[in-house]
């Protein structure tokens, strides 16, 4: 069987297809993007399970279309996949404001920014530490386990929950809802997905809070995301559209699950294939900061985003005609040569680790960045003071997902300092 690298490499460059879920599910993605960077970092693929479409695959073109929002539009979805049909009849492509242009999409995004701005950060620094402590004193010693399950996702979870003020011992229901928003057949490969549960969950979610919405929209305002949604000026009446009032649920749900979820279980494997980086960082923990972006630059969670051509424009030296689908591969722009040297190291001291495409640019980057770093940071203040190692016990399970770089699991043995 041919290597990856010579089967893209023997490849007619026009059929060069880099959604497929398979590539991202066997972490075989590298050779492929890097052809299309050298090659053509702006590339037209005609047919694909996603239709038609641009991937734009180096760094400085990502950031232009990424703050281009005059030219290059949300409105049609932000991802590769076009409107996901219910099987019911009933269309329910939720639409949130990450999925809007100006002058719509700052109101409703302003409305939730307090969330997370720095003064509410300050005040949830406490809580997450505490948290962590609490997770990671009752993991087991010496046994493998699941990092992803024990820690990952519990942690992630807990967050999400206090967040939305949502029932705390049903935080994990969460997670469930975030990940079947991706799980569709043109994301993840799998025609076998059934549709109909698939929605009847993500309808559960959108009952759950429903009720959370008409308890806090009675409620004087707080500072959780419902209230502060429920009694914003710009999006105090959402509910009252169906697609508004469960896209932006969805959005804040998968946004504050992904990005930090598996940048969690990245950084171990990153740390394990790279020991001499993990001996840097137990002799230097001042770089954990540094560290925690370059974990998000490697890993990179959210693989691509996607906007749609407003007009006719030239881009890279091709000409992209108005409705034409343009992918951003944040995954290839983090990797690329011309940028980060050796891009495909983990290195916790480097030195433009920041300049990262994984939280966008412009109008819609990541508004919880900075919540998404914290834990992190805060995780691995925690870690290296009971920890000699996070040691990679098993293979590593990749789910086969083109949008969410998803890690399922991940055996590893704790090692006691």
């Amino acid at each position: 069987m041919m290597s990856d690298v010579n089967a893209v490499a023997d490849m007619p460059l026009e059929q060069v297809d880099v959604s497929r879920a398979k590539l991202f599910e066997q972490d075989s993605w590298r050779p492929w993007f890097a052809r299309l960077r050298r090659e053509a970092p702006v590339h037209y693929l005609a047919e694909s399970a996603n239709g038609a479409f641009w991937s734009v695959t180096d760094w400085a073109h990502i950031k232009e279309v990424d703050t281009s929002h005059g030219v290059f539009s949300s409105a049609s979805g932000i991802s590769i996949v076009d409107a996901v049909g219910d099987p019911n009849g009933v269309e329910r492509q939720a639409r949130s404001f990450i999925s809007m242009d100006p002058p719509d999409h700052g109101p409703q995004r302003n409305t939730v920014q307090p969330a997370v701005a720095p003064r509410n950060l300050l005040n949830l620094e406490p809580l997450i530490r505490e948290r962590v402590i609490d997770i990671l004193d009752n993991l087991p010693v010496g046994e493998t386990f699941n990092w992803v399950d024990r820690v990952s996702v519990e942690l992630t979870a807990r967050m999400l929950a206090t967040l939305f003020d949502f029932p705390y011992e049903e935080r994990r229901r969460l997670i469930h809802w975030s990940d079947v928003t991706t799980n569709v057949p043109q994301v993840t490969g799998d025609d076998s997905i059934d549709m109909h549960a698939r929605n009847a969950s993500l309808m559960e979610c959108a009952t759950a809070f429903y009720a959370l919405w008409t308890q806090r929209a009675a409620e004087p305002p707080k500072a959780d995301l419902i209230s502060m949604l429920a009694h914003g000026e710009s999006t105090k009446n959402i509910n009252e559209n169906p697609a508004s009032f469960l896209g932006n649920i969805l959005l804040l749900i998968v946004g504050g699950n992904d990005t930090t979820r598996n940048s969690i279980s990245g950084g171990v494997i990153a740390l394990n294939e790279h020991p001499e980086q993990y001996d840097r960082l137990r002799g230097d923990p001042t770089l954990i900061p540094n560290m925690v972006a370059e974990t998000i630059r490697w890993q990179t969670p959210v693989i691509h985003m996607r906007r749609t051509a407003l007009r006719d424009v030239e881009l890279g030296g091709k000409q992209i005609r108005a409705g034409d689908k343009v992918v951003m591969w944040y995954l290839s722009g983090n990797r690329d040569e011309k940028v980060f040297e050796d891009p495909d190291a983990f290195r916790i001291d480097r030195p433009n680790a920041r300049q990262h495409l994984s939280f966008g640019y412009g109008i819609h980057r990541c508004m919880g960045n900075r919540l998404a770093e914290m834990q992190l940071r805060v995780l691995w203040e925690e870690i290296l003071p009971r920890f000699r190692k996070v040691e990679l016990a098993g293979d590593v399970v990749r789910l086969p997902n083109n949008f969410i770089r998803g890690i399922k699991e991940l055996p590893v043995r704790l090692i006691p300092n």
